[in-house]
């Protein structure tokens, strides 16, 4: 008889609140600035979000996709996202 341990792995998103920002750098791309003052650069900036100036909260995780042209924020993979009237 086998025995099996089965392992789960942890993620632990962040908690991001902020608004939405389009960058004009070279094609153009989403943001997002945090109410601290952090930039955040979505690689999966989902069609709903994409308004300026949308004040929204989002789960996220640090994004593997790091290097970018851009170099503007910190690259994050959203996992949820609530827009805030």
């Amino acid at each position: 008889m086998a025995v099996g341990i089965l392992l789960k792995k942890q993620i632990n998103y962040m908690t991001i609140n902020g608004k939405v920002v389009f960058q004009h750098l070279g094609p153009g791309f989403w943001g997002i600035i945090g109410n601290d003052d952090k930039k955040w650069r979505p690689t999966n900036m989902p069609k709903a979000l994409q308004v300026e100036g949308l004040k929204v909260t989002i789960e996220a995780e640090e994004s593997a996709q790091q290097m970018s042209v851009f170099m503007w924020g910190t690259g994050i993979e959203i996992k949820s996202y609530e827009v805030v009237s």
